[in-house]
């Protein structure tokens, strides 16, 4: 065989060889590899949405979508093969989607959708209400023979007995003198005179 039909033959495998292997790396586009939130994740909020791509990306799209509006978003980040775009408003419970765009780096766009739920906050629970203590719920008796906040109740050494007050009655009636002592001297008066008008009758007969 020829020397220059062998170099074309070997010239024609080299080059099917190369297509053969170049071929499905031009056809293998980039893709995206993770995602926060993930596909169908359930997260309670949401400030960052971060894509992450198999090799580094340009010109990158993302928008927030609920119910089909269209919602704020900051101005997407690229760093390499990731994106971070900033959420500026809280997002409420419900069902959202990411939809995103960007071109591969081999100028091929690539877009898709990341649906995703927020869940409801929980409701805190209400704490209990102190209950009162036994000295504040329950009053501070009021009657007759109770006194009031601030009343000084006599005692018993301040307060006169009834036999100290009917003595110091006597003695201020008498003079001094207390009164049974009257008594008695009237009634030996009244004796005293019976005896003598006794003796005097007795005399009287005699010398009659």
């Amino acid at each position: 065989m020829p020397r220059f039909i062998r170099n074309s033959v070997m010239a024609a495998i080299a080059g099917g060889l190369f297509l053969a292997l170049s071929a499905p790396a031009a056809y293998a586009h980039d893709r995206l590899k993770s995602s926060n939130p993930a596909k169908d994740e359930k997260v309670s909020s949401l400030e960052t949405i971060e894509l992450e791509y198999t090799s580094k990306i340009r010109f990158p799209v993302v928008a927030l979508l609920q119910d089909d509006q269209k919602l704020p978003l900051g101005k997407p980040k690229l760093d390499g093969d990731t994106v971070r775009v900033e959420v500026t408003e809280p997002l409420s419970a419900g069902k959202y989607v990411i939809a995103w765009r960007v071109v591969s780096i081999d100028g091929h766009p690539i877009e898709g959708e990341i649906p995703f739920t927020v869940k409801e906050s929980p409701t805190p629970s209400p704490s209990p209400s102190p209950s009162p203590s036994l000295e504040e719920a329950s009053p501070s008796p009021s009657g007759p023979g109770t006194a009031g906040a601030g009343t000084e109740v006599p005692s018993a050494a301040s307060t006169p007995s009834l036999s100290a007050v009917g003595a110091d009655d006597e003695t201020s009636q008498g003079g001094g003198v207390p009164g049974w002592l009257w008594v008695g001297g009237g009634v030996l008066v009244v004796v005293g005179a019976g005896v003598w008008l006794g003796t005097a009758r007795k005399n009287t007969t005699d010398e009659s």
